[in-house]
């Protein structure tokens, strides 16, 4: 019988101590940071049915990414690729006892069967933030805050990310009012420029050229231009900048202000691809130049807990994922040495172990994380794994220290050795903390 291969499913990956050390660090920030801001965790399946994915959040999604199969009932489900749908469903199911506005947030895990490229991956965690019932500027810059308090939370400056800010009532109205196109063609068009910065101009121009056809097409593009020229929203044209969207994202700008967020620009190309979106969509795009790409983004979606058969409801959220927030760290130098968790390791000498036993207990409930060796191995080699582990003491437990209540510590770093009471030895590890 050949040998079973050692290698994870492409596109998914093995998370070995030292990689879950990182892991958990980058969760405890966002849980940290999500709850000073009132937001409670919920979670849902795995599993869902795959028609609540396929109402709103896109066939490209539904057809080409989506995990999806017939279970043993005959039902067509998938492996959840997002969240928003299910927690929408959720919110819908007991809309009248949900106390308004709702702050909920998770930290789940996904699949997306897509190509496995740098910072994508098809098995992936994201944090997901949202408010439920709180209409109106405030709540899209609260959600933008609290991304904003994540990235400073991790020791991120200004000057490393932008906020990119658009709003999904100005493409529509900028599709249908100013580049006169008919839904069919402004939903192609909409993509094409959610794909602007993954193709090259003349592809975008000769895709543009496509859905505008030839009548169309010289004026069509004349107009693409004004609008990938203005760099704020003085610069749109005047038809675009007297709209009502256009003052909505107005007031979102002033309320970041208020909460200090100067790093914030308005794009006019910015689409957000998902279906759902019906107002206020952003992403957080990285600066450095070996990293210049989007982080993380969010929106506004009014639609989607209505369509579950419960009283509309207003929406927001965002939600940041676990490779591209690494990714970020990796890039920026702001990821700490992140060491192991346990922080004593008793070595067991001659005949020692029921008292080591014992020793490690009484650590353990002075609150250190300590693991006991009870192998036959030689000091050395025992000596040896802790190193490696990267545990910072060592405590040596013989029957004479068992005698006399007093035990070598060791500090791997310093190699310094202190014999020590198991009252001294809580005192001095935990004073590290």
């Amino acid at each position: 019988m050949a040998n079973l291969s050692s290698d994870s499913y492409k596109g998914a990956r093995d998370w070995y101590p030292e990689d879950m050390r990182v892991r958990e660090y980058i969760f405890a920030k966002w849980r940290n940071v999500v709850r000073r801001y009132g937001y409670e965790p919920y979670d849902a399946p795995l599993l869902e049915p795959l028609e609540i994915y396929a109402a709103k959040s896109g066939q490209e999604l539904v057809n080409e990414q989506t995990y999806q199969f017939t279970d043993r009932g005959d039902r067509r489900v998938a492996i959840r690729p997002e969240m928003t749908p299910s927690v929408s469903r959720m919110i819908a199911a007991r809309r009248q006892e949900t106390p308004l506005p709702a702050r909920w947030y998770s930290i789940a895990q996904f699949m997306r069967y897509e190509r496995p490229q740098r910072g994508r991956e098809r098995e992936f965690w994201q944090l997901n933030v949202d408010i439920f019932g709180a209409p109106g500027a405030p709540a899209e810059a609260e959600v933008i805050e609290i991304g904003a308090t994540i990235m400073k939370s991790f020791g991120a400056s200004d000057d490393m990310y932008v906020i990119r800010i658009n709003n999904r009532r100005i493409i529509n109205y900028m599709m249908a009012q100013y580049l006169g196109l008919e839904p069919a063609r402004a939903q192609m068009m909409i993509k094409l420029f959610d794909r602007k910065n993954k193709i090259s101009p003349e592809a975008f121009r000769d895709q543009a050229i496509d859905i505008f056809g030839d009548d169309q097409a010289k004026a069509g593009l004349q107009k693409i231009v004004q609008l990938l020229a203005a760099k704020t929203m003085a610069d749109l044209p005047e038809t675009l900048r007297d709209s009502e969207p256009v003052r909505e994202v107005q007031e979102l700008f002033t309320y970041l202000d208020h909460a200090g967020i100067k790093n914030a620009i308005f794009d006019i190309t910015l689409m957000r691809g998902l279906d759902y979106y019906t107002g206020t969509v952003f992403e957080f795009f990285d600066t450095h130049p070996e990293n210049n790409r989007a982080l993380f983004g969010g929106g506004r979606y009014d639609g989607l807990v209505g369509m579950f058969g419960a009283e509309p409801l207003t929406a927001v959220g965002m939600a940041p994922g676990l490779t591209m927030m690494q990714l970020f760290l990796d890039t920026h130098g702001l990821l700490p040495n992140i060491v192991c968790s346990t922080q004593a390791y008793v070595i067991v000498l001659g005949g020692a172990l029921n008292g080591a036993t014992k020793l490690a207990q009484q650590l353990r409930a002075g609150g250190l994380a300590v693991e006991l060796d009870f192998t036959d191995r030689k000091i050395d080699k025992k000596l040896k794994t802790a190193i490696k582990k990267g545990i910072p003491y060592v405590v040596f437990v013989g029957e004479n220290e068992l005698k006399t209540g007093v035990y070598p510590l060791k500090n791997i770093e310093s190699s310094q050795e202190q014999h020590l009471s198991v009252d001294q030895i809580i005192a001095t590890i935990a004073a590290e903390r």
